[in-house]
């Protein structure tokens, strides 16, 4: 978790966008996380120079707690106070990043309160296909489901991209790697 790691995250970012280090635009540079509250007021506050992700998966406390339990101390309803207090502070947007599991965060109740989320401040939403992995508790939804599910937030206004897996063929894909053991031979 980046903000678990603020201070060497900030002064990596500082490094990249400074004219005598990297010099890359600070809208290249996007800090990704779980969602703490109070630290990212603190992003707000220090006026630090990058765009904000934040790994949401799932549209109501609920869900989310099943599957991050960061949630528990960090509920939507902080996390909507503190992005609308960066929002208000940066003018900068906000990305949504949520997975989608069938069965789990995929119905069209899910994508209304998705809707609801994005209605917080401007924001967009990047649909992630789930890589499936062997033995896992959550599966990828269906082709037609996610694709509703993008209509949906798409025709109510909302800025959404879809975000495909790359790698799934040859069991490469981010996530897919954990956990994999080569068999014995016989």
């Amino acid at each position: 978790e980046p903000l678990l790691n603020y201070a060497n995250v900030v002064e990596s970012v500082r490094r990249i966008t400074a004219p005598d280090g990297l010099n890359m635009a600070p809208r290249r540079i996007t800090i990704s996380t779980a969602g703490i509250a109070k630290m990212i007021k603190k992003l707000a506050d220090d006026d630090v120079k990058a765009n904000l992700a934040l790994s949401l998966h799932a549209p109501n406390d609920v869900k989310r707690n099943e599957i991050m339990p960061i949630n528990e101390a960090n509920s939507l309803a902080a996390l909507k106070e503190a992005l609308q207090y960066y929002h208000q502070a940066t003018g900068r947007k906000v990305t949504y990043e949520y997975i989608v599991f069938e069965s789990f965060n995929d119905t069209p109740q899910d994508a209304e309160e998705l809707f609801q989320i994005s209605k917080w401040l401007p924001c967009k939403v990047n649909l992630i296909e789930y890589n499936p992995i062997e033995n896992a508790d959550y599966r990828n939804t269906g082709e037609a489901k996610l694709l509703a599910f993008l209509k949906y937030l798409a025709d109510r206004g909302v800025q959404t991209n879809l975000r495909r897996s790359r790698g799934k063929d040859i069991d490469a894909a981010c996530g897919q790697l954990a956990g994999k053991e080569k068999p014995q031979a016989a």
